[in-house]
C-alpha cells in the first residue's frame, strides 16, 4: 500500500494540529501500518482514498479515528525500570518528610497511554503499604487519546502486556484473570484516575502535583510546542516538586523554568522554588566541587 507525499503531509498536518505531535519523515513509515486496520474496518481501499474523504469532510468522525491511530502509544509496566527506582529511592522519601503533616501526595502521569505507568506507580505505594498507611495518594493519568484512556480505565491487559515488565509474583498479587485477559485488582484501580487531556492545554491541577511524569512524549513535539509543554508542566508542579522525563529528553535549551536535580538523573526541579530548597542544592554543588 503506497501513499503519496502530498497525502502524508496532510496526515502529518492533521496530527500536529490536533495533538501538537510531529509526524517527521523518519516516522512516516508508520503510516501504512498504523492505518491499515482502520482502512479495513471502513472498507477504504487506499490511503489516498482515505485522504480524499478527510479533505472533503464526508465523514466528520473519521479524522478523530485517524489521529488516534497515528499516535504512538508504546508503553509497558515499569518501563525502563530505573525511573521508578529513582522516584522510590529519592523523591518519595523526601516527600514523605515534607508532606508528613498533610499526609497527601499528588502525582500526574502526562501522556499515560493505556495506563501501565499509572498502575506501576500505584504498585510502588501498595508494595510499601505500611509506610503510606493513612496517606491519601492521588495518581492521575492523562492522554490526548480517548481510546487509550478508555483502555486504562478498564484496567484489562493481555497476557503479553502483563508479562512485559512484571514478575509472576506481581501478576498474582495485583491482577485477576478475566475473559479478556487480566484485570488490575480493585484496590489498585481505586487509587488511580484517568482523563482525556492535551499536554499543551492548561494542566488539570495547576501547582498541585508533587511529582509529574512526562516520559517519551516531548520527543514528538516541535521546538515551539515543546517550549509550551514545559510551561504547562512547570505550572502543574508544586514549588518543591519533581518532573520526570524520558531518558532521551532534557530541559537544556528548551526552558529556563526547570533545571536538572544534581542528585537524581532524570528528575528536574523548578528554578523558582522556595529559597531554602534552592540554597540547599547550591550548597551541595559547592561541596561537590570542593
Amino acid at each position: 500500500m503506497q501513499i503519496s507525499d502530498s497525502s502524508s503531509r496532510i496526515l502529518a498536518g492533521l496530527l500536529e494540529a490536533r495533538t501538537g505531535q510531529q509526524l517527521t519523515m523518519s516516522r512516516r513509515w508508520r503510516i501504512e501500518t498504523a492505518l491499515s486496520a482502520l482502512l479495513r474496518e471502513r472498507g477504504i481501499a487506499t490511503l489516498d482514498e482515505l485522504i480524499t474523504i478527510l479533505v472533503m469532510n464526508k465523514e466528520p468522525g473519521l479524522s478523530n479515528q485517524v489521529v488516534e491511530a497515528l499516535l504512538n502509544n508504546e508503553t509497558y509496566f515499569f518501563r525502563d525500570r530505573t525511573p521508578f527506582d529513582t522516584i522510590s529511592k529519592y523523591a518519595l522519601p523526601a516527600l514523605a518528610v515534607k508532606r508528613a503533616s498533610k499526609k497527601r501526595l499528588r502525582i500526574w502521569s502526562a501522556g499515560c497511554s493505556t495506563g501501565q505507568e499509572v498502575y506501576s506507580l500505584a504498585m510502588l505505594f501498595a508494595d510499601d503499604a505500611e509506610k503510606w498507611k493513612g496517606w491519601t495518594i492521588d495518581i492521575l493519568g492523562t492522554d490526548v487519546s480517548s481510546c487509550v484512556i478508555d483502555r486504562a480505565k478498564s484496567g484489562v491487559y493481555s497476557q503479553f502486556e502483563v508479562q512485559r515488565g512484571l514478575a509472576i509474583t506481581q501478576t498474582i498479587r495485583w491482577f485477576e484473570e478475566c475473559g479478556d485477559g487480566w484485570r488490575i485488582a480493585e484496590p489498585l484501580r481505586k487509587q488511580v484516575r484517568f482523563q482525556v487531556h492535551n499536554l499543551l492545554e492548561q494542566p488539570p491541577q495547576p501547582g498541585g502535583f508533587d511529582i509529574v511524569l512526562c516520559r517519551n512524549v516531548l520527543l514528538y513535539l516541535c521546538s515551539e510546542k515543546k517550549a509550551l509543554a514545559f510551561d504547562r508542566l512547570s505550572s502543574a508542579m508544586a514549588d518543591d516538586g519533581w518532573l520526570m522525563l524520558g531518558a532521551g529528553e532534557t530541559v537544556i535549551g528548551q526552558t529556563k523554568k526547570l533545571s536538572a536535580d544534581p542528585k537524581a538523573r532524570g528528575l528536574y526541579r523548578l528554578e523558582n522554588r522556595d529559597k531554602s530548597d534552592r540554597r540547599t542544592i547550591q550548597e551541595r554543588r559547592a561541596a561537590a566541587r570542593a
